[in-house]
């Protein structure tokens, strides 16, 4: 990496981690980039060249996970099942939750942080749902190139939707958990619904949840 790029990097971590510090304080609806500019001591328009938007302050250390899913997916061994990889791309991505499970206490305030922040702000649950849907959409894009699907064939768009319908469903639990204090066993507790989860997704929903005989 040259000098140039090194500066580049360290203006841009610099941004983040004065926006995540204000964030954290003040609530994400509360800070204005202006005043991220302002205590990293750089111009508005140069934050504005490395986070396009205010939300991609927040996410940006998320950005990644779309990316690493369709690696993970794409790059699975011949024969295995894309619910396989699935599985254990996210058993593999719990580190923060198994650091909360185990003490760390800069974890655990790192992870209520992220709960606290996005439960305040419907901007961030607003792209939260849209890097969701841009993700589910990466995703059946390249089960619908492996399997041949024609374009109105609905199947890698379900797949996709029932995959990560499981990752969402997790990301919630843990958020609750963190905001409840119950954190003890939580990356554990993670991993074991992460595979109840996928079995049931194994197994298919045909005798799932049948209605009980009326009394």
């Amino acid at each position: 990496m040259s000098l140039r790029e090194m500066k580049k990097e360290q203006t841009r971590q610099l941004i983040a981690d004065t926006a995540w510090r204000l964030f954290a304080e003040q609530g994400f609806d509360d800070v204005t980039v202006a005043e991220v500019a302002r205590e990293a001591q750089v111009a508005k328009a140069t934050v504005f060249n490395y986070f396009p938007t205010k939300e991609d302050l927040f996410y940006a250390p998320f950005d990644a996970f779309g990316t690493r899913l369709i690696e993970a997916i794409a790059g699975r061994p011949a024969g295995e099942s894309v619910l396989m990889a699935f599985q254990r791309f996210l058993l593999n991505a719990n580190g923060l939750l198994d650091q909360v499970e185990a003490g760390d206490e800069a974890a655990l305030q790192a992870a209520r942080t992220v709960a606290r922040v996005i439960a305040g702000s419907a901007a961030l649950q607003a792209r939260e749902q849209q890097a969701m849907k841009q993700h589910t959409d990466s995703l059946a894009r390249l089960l619908a190139t492996e399997t041949g699907a024609a374009e109105d064939d609905p199947g890698p768009q379900v797949a996709a939707n029932a995959l990560m319908g499981v990752h969402r469903t997790l990301t919630e639990h843990a958020r609750r958990r963190i905001a409840e204090d119950r954190t003890a066993r939580l990356g554990t507790d993670i991993r074991t619904l992460c595979v109840r989860s996928c079995a049931l997704l194994e197994r298919g929903l045909a005798d799932y949840a049948p209605a009980l005989p009326q009394s």
